[in-house]
């Protein structure tokens, strides 16, 4: 997977300390079927992901991230999770906190495809086709179903 070039900026100046990213994940619907993708660094399927850039909207971070991976065109329709994800150490010794800003997103046009090698397949699959889809994954389809619920905000504690 390739590293945005301001990540790798600030990894010359902090080394491998804990880095706090934003990153997205995008739920995309069409029909009664879900966008999934198999990635290349680990092979495990999940929703497309990726981080923000600088000065980027995450909504539309969502909407390049699926186009730049799975080479669809898609519609943010709302926020369906934020979470905080465990911190995340790369076999270099990098670590990442990463906030997870989850979005159901519907198919605008584009057949799906390996677009950029961080996947190695991508495709539709029923919601009883998940497969060995990963549980944080499965997850965030399921609080993405909703077409209106209100997003969920993980974590917190009562003041």
């Amino acid at each position: 997977m390739a590293t945005p070039e301001f990540v790798l900026e600030l990894r010359s100046r902090i080394g491998g300390a804990p880095l706090p990213l934003v990153g997205v994940t995008a739920v995309v619907f069409r029909d009664e079927k879900v966008l999934l993708g198999r990635r290349a660094d680990n092979g495990r399927l999940e929703c497309v992901c990726g981080i923000v850039d600088p000065g980027e909207q995450p909504a539309d971070a969502a909407v390049r991230e699926c186009l730049e991976e799975a080479g669809v065109n898609v519609r943010v329709t709302r926020l369906a999770l934020v979470r905080a994800l465990p911190r995340t150490t790369y076999a270099n010794g990098d670590q990442v906190d990463y906030l997870d800003l989850v979005f159901r997103c519907e198919w605008v046009s584009g057949e799906p495809h390996p677009a950029d090698g961080e996947l190695t397949e991508v495709s539709w699959r029923g919601l009883e086709e998940l497969g060995d889809t990963t549980p944080d994954h499965v997850r965030s389809i399921a609080l993405a179903l909703a077409e209106d619920d209100p997003a969920r905000f993980e974590g917190g504690r009562p003041r």
